[in-house]
């Protein structure tokens, strides 16, 4: 019998997160760990949010003063962090599964992928001036980004929940359910 915790990573012995959301800009990542936290009784971790912690300074100027490659190298350092963190639901930025390690450290992780259409997206970021991977034509970038991206979130993920046309409370009550 394995010493290993149900959801946690095997071989860890540590709880770590009770659910991670994974998800493209716009899928409400955020906005449904905050609801879901509430409801589970655990704490909201945001690795994004982490980042502008650590660098003091918003991520759209992380990009502009020291590049994609020094982001991604916070955001690596948060997510690690994150993910020996116990019983919190953590919302990882979008990119963050692009990185190989970050996908291997997810198996056995309670991770949850929040589906979007490019259009419902597109609506919910706007023209996306904070988040510098969208500049130019926002429904071009994202459309180019989830079809990317979407393989590596399916790949992480234990469920997968739509979230066009329904609100962060109708989501996070369909987690709750899919979680039993």
């Amino acid at each position: 019998m394995s010493d290993a915790v149900p959801g946690s990573a095997p071989g860890t012995g540590s709880r770590g997160p009770a659910v991670v959301l994974v998800g493209p800009p716009g899928s409400g990542k955020s906005t449904v760990a905050e609801l879901l936290a509430a409801k589970l009784g655990k704490q909201h971790r945001d690795t994004d949010t982490d980042v502008v912690n650590t660098a003091g300074k918003p991520i759209s100027d992380i990009f502009v003063d020291s590049g994609e490659p020094a982001f991604r190298a916070l955001e690596r350092a948060a997510i690690v962090a994150a993910l020996a963190a116990d019983d919190v639901v953590l919302s990882l930025g979008g990119g963050a599964i692009l990185d190989a390690d970050t996908r291997a450290e997810l198996v056995g992780h309670t991770v949850v992928y929040l589906e979007v259409s490019v259009g419902e997206a597109a609506k919910r970021v706007g023209l996306g001036v904070a988040r510098p991977l969208l500049l130019g034509n926002v429904r071009t970038q994202l459309k180019n980004l989830m079809d990317a991206r979407r393989p590596l979130y399916a790949e992480v993920a234990k469920h997968t929940v739509s979230t066009d046309g329904r609100t962060p409370q109708e989501i996070t009550d369909e987690i709750v359910e899919q979680l039993g």
